[in-house]
Formats: structure tokens, sequence, C-alpha cells
């Protein structure tokens, strides 16, 4: 792509795509480049580029799985922070789970909506025991993630009959055809879009338009990331209806900020920036090897 003009972006994207075989986070920094250079070049932020819509975000904010006292203590201070969405992780030794929720619940009381997070921990038939044994304690979850594993499609799907809490496929959801697949089935209620899983901004807007044909709403997602790549998250969920869901709580488990520009992440707040593409000026530190 070497001495390529950023206005062919849509052929820059495809080279990009078929360059080679996953490596999607290499690919999706790229494609973050590309996204921010054309934004520059049109004066234009990426989420207005995309379509526009919101300024501000609230994200959730994700509890570690621990010992159940400890998350019902990590739960609490978090909702004294601000934080009125949790992300529970479950999935390890399941047998201490639903103690782990009645705790939390107990911590936080009513007002705070509570998702979890499985990570693929459990099996499919003890996946919908436990999620019934939730909800019959009325535990009120909003939903559960990956209650299975990623390849288990047919165990996903038995699940999501069965559940009476809504389920949301992520590690099963890397590419486009992977999100297609699972809405075509009905496999699971809603996708988690993650960049660094798709390959970026390009694959993620693939995702979000099958979702806006099957009528199936997503989740904006992100890893162990700090705020450059985060932030390219951030336009497009300000960007597209279809999120509806925000888990984009790195950067704020992050120990410090060294990046100038972008969106501003306060609490559970993120405010996406006006300026021209993404809006990152510099990272302050950085050496260029």
């Amino acid at each position: 792509m070497l001495e390529r003009d950023i206005s062919e972006l849509e052929d820059l994207l495809k080279t990009l795509s078929a360059c080679m075989l996953r490596n999607t986070s290499a690919k999706a920094a790229a494609d973050m480049a590309l996204w921010d250079l054309y934004g520059q070049l049109c004066g234009l932020p990426v989420y207005k580029l995309l379509g526009g819509g919101r300024t501000r975000l609230e994200t959730d904010l994700t509890i570690s799985v621990n010992e159940p006292e400890e998350m019902a203590r990590d739960a609490l201070e978090a909702a004294r922070r601000g934080y009125d969405t949790l992300k529970i992780k479950v999935g390890s030794r399941p047998e201490l789970d639903l103690e782990r929720l009645r705790q939390v619940r107990a911590a936080v009381g009513p007002g705070v909506r509570i998702r979890i997070d499985a990570n693929q921990g459990w099996l499919p038939r003890q996946a919908v025991r436990l999620l019934n044994q939730m909800q019959d304690q009325g535990l009120e979850l909003e939903l559960v993630e990956q209650p299975v594993a990623a390849g288990d499609l047919q165990g996903l799907k038995y699940v999501t009959d069965r559940s009476p809490i809504p389920v949301l496929a992520d590690e099963s959801v890397f590419s486009p055809l992977d999100a297609l697949q699972i809405m075509q089935q009905r496999a699971a209620d809603m996708v988690n879009i993650k960049l660094m899983k798709c390959g970026g901004i390009y694959h993620a807007l693939k995702i979000v338009s099958a979702a806006e044909v099957y009528g199936m709403e997503c989740m904006i997602g992100c890893m162990l990331e700090a705020k450059v790549s985060v932030n390219a998250a951030v336009h497009l969920a300000c960007a597209k209806s279809a999120i509806t869901r925000i888990d984009l709580d790195g950067p704020v488990l992050c120990g410090e900020d060294p990046v100038d520009g972008g969106a501003v992440f306060s609490g559970k707040d993120i405010f996406v920036s006006d300026a021209p593409g993404l809006g990152i000026r510099g990272v302050r530190g950085v050496r260029y090897l």
C-alpha cells in the first residue's frame, strides 16, 4: 500500500483485508490508520464519516472472577464510583458462580445492571441449568456472554433456545461470516464486535450491516487495550445505532494515559472527539525503533 493515495480508501481496505490470513489485530491497527488518514483528508471525524449520531457513550466495568466475597467488594466499589452497569466474569469453577452472583447482587442492590461473561466456561446443558437457577433466584441478569466453547455453535444455539436470559456471542464471532452464520441460525440473541477480533472498522461495519438486516443488536467490546485502539471503537459505536451495549473499559483500567487527543474516558462516560480522523495527536514517551 506504499505510495497509494488515501482517497482510494475502499480499495486500500480490500487490499489490507486480503494481504494475509487471520492476523486480525495487526490488520486492525492498519485499518485504523487508514480511517484516520481518510478522516483527516475529508476534514471530518471518523464517526461522522460513518453516519455520526451519538457523541457520548456509557461503558460497563468488568469485575474479574475471584472468590465471591472479593467480587462483591469489587462490585460495590465500582458502583460507588458511579458505574451502573457491571460485567461480572464467571465460568471458572462453575459450582461457585451462583454464589458469586448472589453476593454481587446483594452488595450493589437492584439499581445496578448486571451482565455476566462465562468466557466459554460452561457446557451447554450446564449453562441452561445455571441460567435457569439464576433467573429463579431473582438475580436480574441483563445477558450472558459466550456461555459455551467458541466453536460449538450447536451448543450455543441449544443454550439460546432454552435460556431465560439473552445470550451474547463473543469468541464465536471473529469475521463477518461468523456473525452471519450465528444470525442465520439464531444461535445467539446478540453479537459482540471487537475490532481486534474482526480486523478493524472495515469488517466491523459488515457485521453491523448484517445485524441490521437480521434485526439483531450488537455490543462493542475490547480486549485489554489502551486508548488508541479503543478510541476507534468509540467512533464506530457513536455512528451505528445497532450497537446498543458498550463494553469499552480498557482505558479506565490502565494506570496512566500517555495519549494526546482522541476520546475522553471519564469513569463510565466516554466522549468522542470532533477532531478530524480519529483525533489522536500523539503518544507521550513513545520510542520508535
